[in-house]
């Protein structure tokens, strides 16, 4: 689908649907009052009999029955007062899936309102949704494939700020829905090496530097926590490390670390049956959005040095899977004896962890689908957010202004290291139920070298099981959008 700028709505040009924004009452912006003016208050009417609300969210179809060239209009809500990002990401999303589906091939939409925004903020809002409201993942499907499909969405809109949003919008869109594809494709198609060779591709294409460890690297590493969670499976663990270097002067480097468990079963400690077995390719999504975000900083002229690390490796039972009981040896030398083969996510992030810290990383940020405890607390669309620096908390809350996505900060209260310490070494991988992102938390703390860092938890908000505004189900990229947010509101901060 192509996206582009017109410089205004012509209501004599022939096109498939019309978006028009709507706020409650509903009003009208000018395009929606001419369009209403042509169709002798025919548009007015039908939003008022269908006691239309404008709520962001809602949207209306209303066909012009040749009245027009326009063939339909597709009203969107906007809710009350200046929408926010999210909310024209949200109607903008929803607009573009309405016309889909009532069958237009070609959409031309009014200009977005830019209330506290700015223009170049509320395009941007307004590109993301179309895009990431019009994803599918379809590699696989043969039969009863999707045949409505827009092929081209103009918003009207000729200036530079808008072009620059047009720009900016589609590279995090284009970022996202990478990260969406990674996570849906299954375990047989992506596994560490053959993540790490997308990674390679990827870094070629974005003009990235990647260095894959393999195996025998990540022995001369001393990485043997990663190693261990890797022995059980034909296919052999990768630490992936993306570094993007500004074009100008760098100001400072911060290191993003992202969990890649390409399928989890638990290993020895198998999970049971019943518990979302089919979707545990998922567990690489902390991975899936760190190399995503990586591929958008150039376009967002990101002016730090990124660390993009991802720790990639099956987990599964075979005779050479380590075992409840067992004692690792991670890359700073600190021993962990395991009591959860399960709890193997924050393994290979403890080893990814160090890695980052020692390559100068100034800050730290790692996203992993690490405990399903941080989905009894916050549910399916919270991220539970832990940190050691305050600073980087907030800027990560902060952040969510602009991505819409939920963030929750948690504390890290050091009395509960005592669930952690170790009875034959030094750490234990878990410290039980009670608390137990808490303590996954803590142990990850043990490995960042001292650094200012912060952990998120999206073992919720990485899938979903039914469609919302703008992501359907499946892989959603969740963290993406935050991460870019958070880098650009760094680099605003001077």
């Amino acid at each position: 689908m192509d996206i582009d700028l017109l410089p205004a709505v012509s209501l004599d040009r022939e096109v498939d649907a019309l978006v028009i924004p709507v706020a409650p009452g509903p009003s009208l912006d000018p395009t929606g009052s001419e369009v209403d003016a042509r169709l002798e208050g025919a548009l007015s009417a039908a939003l008022r009999d269908a006691d239309f609300s404008g709520k962001v969210g809602k949207t209306m179809v209303i066909p012009t029955l040749g009245r027009l060239p326009v063939r339909r209009v597709v009203v969107t809500g906007i809710g009350d007062g200046a929408p926010t990002a999210d909310d024209l990401r949200r109607a903008w999303a929803v607009a573009a899936r309405a016309a889909r589906d009532a069958g237009a091939r070609s959409v031309v939409s009014a200009a977005p309102p830019t209330g506290d925004l700015g223009e170049e903020r509320a395009y941007r809002a307004a590109v993301e949704g179309v895009r990431l409201g019009l994803y599918e993942f379809l590699e696989y499907r043969t039969l009863d494939r999707p045949e409505k499909r827009v092929e081209r969405f103009d918003i009207a809109g000729e200036s530079d700020a808008a072009r620059r949003g047009l720009a900016a919008g589609e590279a995090v869109a284009a970022a996202v829905s990478l990260a969406r594809d990674l996570v849906n494709q299954p375990a047989d198609a992506l596994y560490p090496e053959r993540l790490a060779a997308i990674a390679q591709e990827t870094a070629s294409a974005a003009g990235l530097e990647c260095v894959v460890h393999d195996p025998a690297a990540l022995q001369d590493l001393g990485a043997g926590a990663i190693l261990a969670v890797g022995k059980g499976s034909v296919r052999e663990p990768r630490l992936i490390h993306l570094t993007y270097r500004p074009r100008g002067t760098s100001r400072g480097t911060i290191g993003l670390v992202g969990k890649a468990i390409t399928f989890d079963t638990g290993g020895v400690n198998l999970k049971p049956t019943g518990s979302g077995l089919e979707h545990m390719k998922s567990d690489m999504a902390g991975g899936a959005a760190v190399l995503a975000t990586m591929t958008a900083l150039a376009a967002l002229d990101v002016p730090f040095t990124v660390c993009g690390v991802i720790a990639a490796a099956e987990n599964m039972l075979s005779g050479t899977a380590f075992r409840p009981g067992d004692v690792l040896r991670a890359m700073n030398g600190k021993t962990i004896e395991v009591i959860s083969t399960d709890a193997e996510g924050r393994l290979v992030l403890a080893d990814a962890l160090t890695y980052t810290a020692r390559q100068g990383a100034e800050a730290l940020i790692d996203l992993a689908t690490l405990t399903g405890a941080a989905i009894i607390a916050l549910g399916q669309q919270g991220t539970a957010l832990y940190g050691t620096d305050q600073a980087l908390v907030d800027d990560l809350v902060a952040a969510t202004a602009w991505s819409g996505e939920k963030l929750w900060p948690m504390p890290l209260w050091d009395e509960y290291r005592e669930l952690i310490r170790g009875d034959v070494a030094d750490l234990k991988n878990s410290g039980g139920r009670a608390g137990g992102s808490i303590t996954a938390a803590l142990f990850l703390r043990e490995f960042t070298e001292g650094k200012p860092w912060a952990h998120l938890d999206i073992a919720g908000p990485a899938w979903a099981d039914k469609v919302s505004d703008y992501a359907g189900k499946g892989g959603t990229g969740h963290g993406v959008s935050t991460l870019l947010a958070f880098l650009e509101r760094r680099a605003a901060q001077g």
